[in-house]
């Protein structure tokens, strides 16, 4: 299929891809099309820590292999819940299996109890990957670039320009590994100085510096869990006596970027923070599951530092998992361009500077819901009143804005709770993070994000005075699929499978694919439509104004005379 078909046309655009790293293992669901966009969908981390194997023995052992297996049908049962097929699935194996004795056998058990077909990295394959991921997050394709990705048990370093691999390294030296083999989670000061010294021979006998000084970089990225970690740590101030937001970082204001001096004062806290078990328990709370590791991490992090010359690290939010599906784009879109759709990796950035986890995952299933409510729409050839025209002229781009507004919809958190869509809106339009769009295109998805809530925007209101009439009429109806978009995902009424939107002479129907049969995490709640009437009455009522006809939301397991699971609005529409 040609980069030039529109990606509204695809019928399936989500891609799977599984890490199993030496660490922990990572499931990653993108929605993604060939001009280059990407929307992570659901992301899920396992800690098997393969590499306490390694440490002992060459094989990875019956137990890993079980806990293995278990993670992976979990992953196994997500991926079928969101239809995915299996071109688009791929898992891939790191350091741990690539160095384990026992990997065939390993290979062969995923691939009969789960249905995987792990493909084993060599270490030059995943720098490749972690670089394919660096491209589709920071704006640096034609920028000479050294990416440093500091895994469980290897560090990989690529040289790459404008999408071609100029040189790449894989190097025996990861978190996990050398905590194993230095004990040095305490950061015991004589622990952490053995493990310098035995970094800097690894690199050295490598010929690392060399290297890279041969071929040289204009810009360093890090693209790993470790790295973000340390680069959060440093925009919350870990290296100060008081931390803003200790384990969440919900409130941190992120620049992706490191510099030298901001590391070491990250190491020099690790290392030497004053009272051994105050100090564990503040990394514990702060570091979570990475705690234990991170010591090692970033002490290793510290010498690529001083032994390549890096003074500033810009970070990347995407790595390996995200080059392993841009791979797979590539062999399922003839053509895919990895510099493809720049603008949108700025939203994707702002949406994760501002945001946790957690809010650009709500971000993210909002955008769907709202892209599935959008393409229904489009289908709808015959709406029966004079907003027939309207819709048929809505564009790809009116979709992009769509979901650009719902992705950034929550970033005002950052500030507080209260009054955050007005926040929202005020970083977007004022914070100059958007590129590639025009003043005009930033403010409609500024004022998306502001009227998600609260008031309905009326036609005469004065932040639209600026707008054509029908550049109006189009925002009200973005808003309208926005606010239902966000009370749909608020309530959690959807598991992500989405929505199906169907038009009738009677109406619109939306049906909510609850995803039954998806597994449940510990502490999460069976999607319901339960205790959301009072909430999406006004919703609706805003939808029969905008549309001159009913809106009947259902739950896929409904029956047509099952009144818990359905809400329509019975009132008349009045004009705004």
């Amino acid at each position: 299929m040609a980069t030039n078909t529109s990606y509204m046309q695809i019928p399936q655009t989500l891609f799977a891809s599984i890490d199993m790293g030496t660490s922990s293992f990572k499931l990653l669901i993108i929605r993604a099309y060939p001009n280059g966009k990407f929307l992570t969908i659901d992301t899920l981390k396992q800690p098997v820590i393969l590499g306490r194997d390694l440490s002992s023995s060459c094989s990875i052992s019956t137990q890993s292999q079980a806990r293995s297996v278990e993670s992976l049908l979990m992953f196994r049962d997500i991926i079928q819940s969101h239809n995915i097929s299996r071109d688009h699935t791929r898992a891939v194996a790191t350091a741990a299996v690539r160095a384990a004795e026992n990997k065939d056998e390993f290979v062969e058990c995923v691939r009969e109890k789960v249905g995987f077909e792990v493909d084993v990295l060599t270490g030059e394959q995943e720098a490749k990957f972690v670089y394919m991921g660096v491209l589709q997050f920071l704006p640096v394709f034609d920028r000479l670039v050294l990416s440093v990705d500091i895994g469980g048990g290897s560090t990989e370093f690529v040289i790459g320009k404008r999408g071609k691999v100029v040189f790449c390294e894989s190097v025996n030296l990861g978190h996990v590994s050398l905590s194993e083999k230095f004990g040095t989670c305490s950061g015991n000061f004589e622990e952490v100085l053995k493990m310098r010294e035995y970094v800097r021979m690894v690199i050295l006998e490598f010929g690392l510096v060399e290297k890279v000084k041969e071929s040289g970089f204009e810009v360093a990225v890090g693209s790993s869990g470790t790295i973000r970690a340390i680069e959060k740590a440093v925009v919350s101030g870990y290296d100060r006596d008081f931390v803003d937001n200790v384990g969440d970082f919900g409130g941190c204001k992120r620049d992706w970027r490191l510099s030298r001096g901001e590391l070491k004062g990250i190491v020099e806290r690790l290392c030497c923070g004053g009272d051994g078990e105050v100090e564990r328990v503040r990394r514990e709370r702060f570091f979570k599951r990475r705690s234990e590791f991170i010591v090692a991490g970033a002490v290793l992090l510290d010498e690529i530092f001083e032994l390549l010359g890096i003074e500033e690290m810009e970070v990347s939010g995407y790595g390996l998992g995200e080059g392993v599906v841009a791979d797979s784009l590539a062999k399922v879109f003839d053509g895919y361009d990895l510099n493809a759709n720049a603008r949108w990796r700025s939203v994707v950035r702002l949406a994760m500077r501002f945001n946790n986890k957690k809010r650009v995952k709500a971000g993210a299933q909002c955008a769907s819901i709202a892209k599935d409510i959008f393409e229904g729409l489009r289908k709808c050839d015959k709406l029966y009143n004079n907003q027939v025209k309207l819709i048929a002229s809505f564009e790809d781009k009116d979709l992009e804005y769509l979901e650009a507004a719902c992705l950034l919809h929550n970033i005002g958190h950052f500030t507080s709770k209260k009054g955050y869509h007005k926040q929202s809106c005020h970083i977007i339009m004022n914070g100059d993070h958007l590129y590639g769009y025009s003043t005009d295109e930033i403010k409609l998805i500024a004022l998306l994000t502001r009227f998600h809530r609260k008031k309905f925007p009326r036609s005469h209101h004065a932040f639209l005075e600026e707008f054509p009439e029908q550049a109006k009429q189009k925002f009200r109806v973005l808003c309208a699929i926005v606010r239902l978009s966000v009370i749909l995902q608020q309530n959690d009424c959807v598991n992500l499978r989405g929505v199906d939107f169907f038009h009738s002479y009677e109406g619109f129907k939306l049906v909510i694919k609850e995803a039954r049969d998806q597994p449940y995490l510990p502490g999460s709640s069976q999607p319901t439509l339960d205790n959301i009437e009072a909430e999406l009455e006004k919703e609706l009522e805003h939808f029969k104004k905008i549309f001159k006809q009913e809106l009947l939301v259902v739950g896929s397991s409904s029956s047509s005379n099952d009144r818990k699971d359905k809400f329509t609005c019975e009132r008349d529409a009045d004009h705004l």
